[in-house]
């Protein structure tokens, strides 16, 4: 069953796309940026108001840290976008404004340090005993989305144009979860360790708070048919 969040963009872009039922008009526009690759679709619903709908996907490694671990991160940005462009000078300027389904993810692996050792809440724990660190970090499913940007791809009759976008997309406070696997210790070290994974986890979740705003920043290429 599609899951609420993801209705209502869906809802949304239908509603959109039918203000401009009856328009032969078209647009397409190839993204890339800091919401990864992305393809949108702008279709006119007044003379200087378009809705623009698209998705963005990106798969991004990368390594940082708390206070007390590092960790390996794997961001797997997934969004689904249904916006509005306004344009108050009928050219290229817009303003834009809208809601993104977001069900992206970012997989975290804690990483001991030289000695092979990890320190959780100031108690230190074997690589061996501790076991694999395992965390997830996502957020809220619905985004809302404010931003300026240059490019209207529905202003040509025909053929190719340029746009950029620079934005905030509003993700909210993050939910984070922290594990170990395969803990080797004794099970009274291994509830400790447990204890000690939710005070660190509560360090990884200030860590994701710094992502409560992502900033959108995409160059695109369109082509209006």
């Amino acid at each position: 069953m599609m899951k609420p969040a993801f209705v209502a963009v869906s809802l949304l872009a239908v509603l959109l796309a039918s203000g401009a039922a009856g328009a032969t008009d078209l647009a397409l526009t190839a993204d890339l940026g800091t919401t990864g690759i992305g393809l949108h679709m702008s279709l006119p619903l007044q003379k200087n108001l378009n809705a623009r709908l698209g998705f963005n996907t990106l798969n991004y490694s990368y390594s940082g840290n708390t206070s007390n671990v590092d960790y390996d991160f794997k961001l797997k940005l997934n969004t689904i976008d249904a916006l509005v462009d306004y344009f108050p000078s009928e050219g290229s300027f817009r303003l834009t404004g809208g809601l993104t389904y977001n069900s992206s993810k970012i997989n975290a692996v804690g990483k001991s340090n030289a000695s092979g050792t990890f320190i959780l809440n100031g108690n230190a724990y074997t690589s061996a005993d501790a076991g694999q660190l395992n965390g997830k970090i996502d957020f809220r499913k619905i985004a809302p989305y404010l931003g300026i940007g240059w490019g209207n791809a529905l202003q040509k009759e025909t053929g190719w144009g340029f746009s950029a976008d620079a934005g905030v997309l509003f993700l909210g406070s993050p939910n984070t979860s922290l594990t170990s696997s395969g803990c080797t210790a004794p099970s009274s070290l291994c509830s400790q360790l447990n204890s000690d994974l939710d005070a660190e986890n509560s360090r990884l979740r200030d860590k994701a708070n710094d992502l409560k705003l992502y900033p959108v920043l995409r160059v695109g290429a369109s082509y209006r048919f």
